[in-house]
């Protein structure tokens, strides 16, 4: 998320620029959508240093359980299954009582767009469309305005098409899954106690995210659904009320009733890895860095990890009196974040791979490896602190 980068940069009192070709009224969208992000506890941090935190109109929605298991749409599941409670990892720091947390899109997009209008030290241009030239002594950037500015370091975070990193020659290996993700929100009678359900489906996996009571419901939950990509324009394509029995039936009926709130969305599935993450004078971060399966929900809280990694190098070079965009600063923050890209994206392909079939040999294993991990306290923890990203 470049926007939560440069005003964790500007509250540092470094001077930042955000080009935007959208317009970014501090209201836009304010009304519920369906959509919400599921924000790791050590992704928090970021938030919170950058101002976005505490400018969140509505309180997040904490995730203190996740059940995983295995099974079929409409058959109860699987007798094995691993579960993970934030207790298990005492009172440390880090992560607040909470494995993460549910942070509605409109929500977030709102305490954004606030806090990159007031941040003190950041020239925001919005709606703009920006040409960018680079060589070894610094950058400059050319606005349709007819302004321009130099800069000593360019921040490409313009999502998986970016153009910056094509003008650089940063090649991107892609492929696509066949499979689409369908994402909505649904109120229930009955509470959901802050647990979050990952139910491993032979189409693939399908999560249910504890959210926090809204004027929506009080008993809210968002819903992530892998689905065959043939499959999945049919399931958009039903009525409220035929939707809404496809996702019972893939739930279950342990939070009781459901509907429908909000709108229905459908996204193609694709993983994308870009080899090198910096050329002159240019970091790539964020969807322009990484593409990955939503299986583990890490996708976000993988590109904070990118701002987390570049904002801690670019605060300590300020106060250094380093070069922001020199070679040397670029090489750290590659290294520092080509192990974590590469593994995170690899194991949720492998994960997708694993657990999106119904081989009944391969189901067998992965239920016994399931409940294996669930009863080795050690192994767990560590799964645990990975995935909140304080490992």
């Amino acid at each position: 998320m470049g926007g939560a980068l440069a005003c964790r940069l500007a509250r540092a009192g470094l001077s930042v620029a955000v080009v935007d070709r959208a317009a970014l009224p501090p209201m836009e969208h304010p009304n519920f959508d369906g959509r919400a992000y599921a924000i790791a506890a050590g992704s928090r941090a970021l938030l919170e240093e950058a101002g976005i935190w505490d400018k969140l109109p509505h309180a997040p929605g904490p995730i203190a359980q996740i059940r995983v298991s295995d099974g079929k749409p409409g058959r109860p599941a699987s007798r094995l299954f691993l579960h993970f409670d934030a207790t298990e990892l005492g009172a440390g720091p880090g992560h607040g009582g909470a494995l993460g947390w549910m942070v509605e899109a409109r929500n977030m997009r709102m305490a954004l767009n606030a806090c990159l209008h007031a941040a003190p030290g950041l020239k925001l241009y919005a709606p703009a469309v920006a040409e960018v030239t680079r060589t070894a002594s610094g950058a400059r950037i050319w606005l349709d305005s007819g302004e321009d500015f130099p800069a000593r370091l360019v921040v490409a975070a313009e999502g998986r098409d970016s153009p910056l990193r094509r003008q650089a020659g940063l090649t991107a290996a892609r492929w696509a899954y066949a499979q689409a993700g369908i994402v909505c929100a649904i109120s229930h009678t009955r509470p959901h106690d802050n647990t979050a359900l990952e139910h491993f489906l032979p189409a693939g996996p399908f999560a249910q995210l504890p959210m926090a009571a809204s004027e929506a419901g009080e008993h809210i939950s968002a819903i992530v659904w892998t689905e065959r990509r043939d499959a999945a324009p049919r399931l958009m394509a039903l009525d409220d009320s035929a939707f809404t029995a496809e996702v019972q039936t893939r739930l279950g009926d342990h939070l009781g009733a459901i509907r429908l709130v909000g709108q229905r969305w459908m996204y193609p599935l694709s993983a994308m890895y870009v080899h090198r993450v910096t050329a002159e004078r240019l970091a790539v971060v964020g969807d322009a860095a990484h593409g990955i399966h939503p299986i583990a929900g890490q996708g976000l809280n993988l590109g904070l990890r990118d701002s987390i990694a570049l904002s801690h190098l670019l605060i300590a070079a300020k106060a250094a009196g380093e070069d922001p965009g020199g070679p040397a600063l670029l090489a750290r923050y590659a290294r520092a974040r080509r192990l974590d890209n590469l593994s995170m994206l690899v194991a949720t392909d492998g994960l997708d791979r694993l657990f999106s079939t119904d081989n009944p040999v391969v189901r067998a294993a992965r239920d016994i490896g399931i409940a294996a991990v669930h009863r080795m306290p050690g192994l767990k923890r560590a799964f645990m602190r990975q995935a909140m990203g304080i490992g």
